[in-house]
């Protein structure tokens, strides 16, 4: 049985390798990407865990994708199993919402899926994505309340709620209990 699973992607090695490989200096990536050139350095001696934010930062500067920095030049496997905490984790400032990032980033401009935690009174307030992208919102515990431009409805544990997500929408938990959801993303699709 294979141990990727308790295996955190190698993000630093990665790093370092491309970095090498387009033949830049720390100082060099440093300047291209905004991060601080001792930070690139604790983050390629795996040091410590880069923010979604400053792997994005680095991927666009080594003009990668960030599939590409998490997985790097692993063997092809037919199945893979990812740690709980390799997944990426957004969460608001007012500390409201979690958003766990479960889909692949190499699909990010075509479909997204994340796994959504709403504290009670919380919401994740959206500006409209491109055009035709759609939102499939299913609630897994708890009630949430969607607003997609003019429309808003009440979704329960076990029901989905399908809308456009190419104005401002709102998912908002107007109960006392947190709400658990799965957020499925769809870029430029219809319903």
């Amino acid at each position: 049985m294979s141990d990727l699973k308790n295996t955190p992607p190698a993000v630093g090695e990665n790093i370092n390798r491309l970095r090498k490989e387009k033949q830049l200096t720390l100082d060099q990536l440093a300047a291209v990407c905004g991060v601080s050139k001792s930070m690139l350095s604790q983050i390629e001696r795996n040091e410590t865990n880069p923010t979604l934010a400053t792997v994005w930062r680095l991927a666009e500067a080594l003009g990668e994708s960030i599939d590409d920095l998490i997985r790097g030049q692993e063997e092809n496997h037919s199945l893979t199993v990812i740690s709980e905490s390799s997944i990426p984790v957004m969460n608001d400032e007012a500390g409201q919402y979690r958003l766990a990032v479960l889909g692949p980033a190499s699909l990010v401009n075509d479909m997204e899926w994340y796994e959504l935690t709403i504290k009670p009174g919380g919401k994740l307030t959206s500006a409209p994505h491109t055009a035709r992208t759609t939102e499939h919102l299913t609630v897994l515990r708890g009630e949430l309340q969607v607003t997609a431009g003019d429309e808003k409805d009440k979704v329960a544990a076990g029901e989905t709620a399908r809308y456009a997500a190419d104005r401002p929408h709102e998912i908002r938990n107007e109960t006392d209990a947190e709400a658990r959801a799965l957020l499925v993303v769809l870029m430029g699709k219809q319903i």
